[in-house]
């Protein structure tokens, strides 16, 4: 929090806040436009729900309560710092993808609890669809969409709802459902819901349903006719910089709501990543938290990948601007690894033990983790992969292990930075990160040495919110926050460089690819029917008798 004086305070110009909301926390941060400064924030965790093996499900209720106590007890600590509330000139949204609800526009209530982007409930329709393509090919509609046929994107998860919830295919046929992603339930809600909300996207946002053309920026209607979903119930579709209406209640009511981007589409701007061929890499979320390596390479043009990655839309910074493509890789676990070694394991106490423990020894000595809990994303999209630790001997211990877990985020951003180079054809020559897990200076170390590139870390770790503000301050209208290159903001920031020769890098990476093969093709989605003839996804195999006992659908 700012340390700044009073009378600096009083001088301090416009300030732009920015509603960050993640997969395990909300939080609300506020940043003088001037300076890049974080003057305050408030930060609220968030439930999952797991009603059931691989499924994972949040409250949209809880998610929109929790962005109210976070505006409110940031203005409150602004308050407290004689910071005048009045100099916020806007406020932009980030939030977690994909992420999919379904809500009535009458009664303004939530018809299901949101389902969560890394949620497996689908897998099973994506089998069958997958199935049904000419050559089996889950690539099929990647030369619209810029993505595989996967669980992972909100047109499956929307499919489900309508398939499954009486409610919402109830209000779909009476013309009241309304279906968002995160930032679309916010902004509808916070401009006033049922009365006079405005039901909005972003490119960002819209590039990760399965349902929007990369190619016209808008939703596609043949897309649309594939998954069944009616065109009337999708939000429209808008650049990430424009306002898109007003804070309706509370300290801010008045306040424009003038930025939106995907969590990791507003790190890509927190970054300054403005330029083609530029990338980051975002360890997403606090280091023991259920969290994704997202990896993206950022283009003015639309690039298709041949190497397992995806083609996103990177941002897209006022109505005439224009679009931005990232190709992009993401990993199903990262910091997850972590939580497994403390929850599920019991080796450390705490997240931040891992960094000592790792240390201690210094090496794997050999052991290989590969944390597909939930599969292989990219650049494998290998559904049926699981985690598997290997090469364990007499000698290894829980150091070795917890070693071991750290080097597998190296080795599958590594897997990533290759994909992208063969795509791009111009090798990386540094890597910029963000997120939480990047306090941890062992991985930081241990990232630069598998990659054998230099790491840079900015030394101000909130990047993500502060993209959002940026879109958000530097809306036509607003117009507090320059995006131009001369009047960017220097972040200081520190560099890791590789400490190993590339020769030693090179074999514990073949080693590693050798791990992957092994985890590969475990599990099947074969699916089934119980009692009464309603198909259930079976997702572990020790959970089968008991599904089928208990009923469960």
């Amino acid at each position: 929090m700012s340390t700044a004086s009073y009378s600096e305070r009083i001088a301090m110009g416009p300030l732009v806040a920015a509603i960050d909301q993640g997969t395990s926390s909300t939080r609300f941060l506020v940043f003088n436009s001037k300076t890049a400064e974080l003057l305050s924030h408030h930060q609220v965790g968030i439930k999952q729900s797991f009603p059931k093996e691989g499924w994972v499900e949040e409250d949209p209720k809880e998610i929109l309560q929790s962005v109210y106590e976070c505006m409110e007890r940031t203005c409150e600590k602004l308050g407290q710092l004689n910071i005048d509330i009045s100099n916020i000139k806007a406020v932009g949204v980030t939030n977690q993808r994909e992420t999919t609800l379904v809500w009535d526009k009458e009664t303004g209530e939530p018809l299901y609890n949101a389902i969560v982007w890394l949620d497996l409930r689908t897998q099973s329709t994506v089998e069958r669809l997958i199935n049904s393509t000419p050559g089996k090919n889950k690539n099929h509609l990647k030369h619209k969409t810029g993505l595989p046929i996967s669980t992972y994107f909100s047109a499956v998860k929307l499919r489900w709802l309508m398939d499954n919830v009486e409610e919402v295919a109830e209000a779909v046929l009476t013309h009241r459902a309304m279906f968002g992603t995160v930032d679309s339930w916010l902004i509808w809600c916070l401009t006033g819901g049922k009365n006079g909300g405005v039901h909005v996207t972003d490119v960002t946002n819209a590039s990760r349903t399965m349902l929007f053309n990369i190619h016209t920026l808008d939703w596609d209607p043949e897309l649309c006719k594939y998954f069944d979903v009616p065109m009337e119930i999708l939000p429209q579709v808008k650049s990430s910089s424009e306002i898109y209406g007003s804070v309706n209640s509370g300290s801010l009511a008045g306040v424009p709501i003038s930025g939106c981007l995907g969590d990791q589409s507003a790190a890509l701007v927190g970054q300054m990543c403005f330029q083609d061929g530029q990338a980051k890499n975002t360890d997403q979320g606090k280091m023991d938290l259920n969290n994704v390596v997202f990896f993206l390479f950022i283009f003015s043009k639309w690039l298709m990948s041949d190497h397992g990655l995806l083609t996103t839309l990177a941002f897209k910074l006022g109505k005439d601007a224009p679009a931005y493509y990232a190709l992009e890789g993401s990993v199903a676990i990262a910091g997850a690894v972590v939580r497994w070694l403390k929850d599920n394991l019991g080796i450390i106490q705490s997240s931040a033990e891992i960094e000592k423990l790792a240390g201690d020894v210094g090496s794997s000595y050999g052991c290989y983790f590969v944390p597909a809990f939930s599969g292989l994303y990219a650049p494998y999209w290998e559904p049926s992969a699981r985690g598997i630790i290997c090469g364990l001997t007499q000698f290894t211990n829980r150091s070795h292990l917890a070693f071991a877990a750290l080097e597998a985020v190296c080795f599958q951003t590594r897997e990533i930075l290759e994909a992208m180079n063969q795509d791009y054809g111009v090798p990386l020559s540094q890597l910029q990160v963000d997120g939480g897990m990047t306090s941890n200076r062992l991985l930081m170390q241990l990232q630069a040495d598998v990659l054998c590139i230099p790491v840079v870390k900015p030394s101000m770790s909130e990047t993500t919110a502060l993209g959002a503000a940026m879109a958000a301050g530097a809306a036509e209208g607003v117009g507090v926050w320059s995006l131009t290159p001369g009047n960017l903001t220097t972040i200081p920031t520190d560099k890791y460089q590789p400490l190993i020769n590339p020769e030693e890098s090179e074999f514990r990476y073949a080693r590693w690819k050798k791990a992957v093969q092994k985890a590969m093709n475990w599990e099947t989605t074969e699916p089934i029917t119980n009692g009464n003839g309603l198909t259930l996804d079976i997702y572990n195999i020790k959970n089968e008798n008991q599904k089928l006992s208990t009923g469960q659908q």
